[in-house]
């Protein structure tokens, strides 16, 4: 599995936005969108975690330079 670091989200993202967009290239097993610890506000990013493979790459070269900073954790 690998985790994958997704920043520059809307504030209004939700974890099942993200899951759906991750989920176009493969199995996702996990969504976390990230809450400031005094405000409860997101906090813009989120980790998804995936198996390793195919789908990371693809997401990647086609998402990476669109709407969302993808980095691998």
């Amino acid at each position: 599995m690998t985790t994958i670091y997704v920043g520059n989200l809307p504030f209004t993202a939700t974890e099942d936005e993200v899951r759906s967009l991750f989920e176009r290239y493969g199995k996702v097993d996990s969504v976390k969108l990230i809450n400031d610890r005094e405000t409860g506000r997101p906090r813009g990013f989120a980790f998804v975690d995936m198996a390793a493979g195919e789908a990371q790459t693809r997401f990647s070269k086609r998402m990476a330079s669109r709407w969302a900073a993808v980095r691998y954790a």
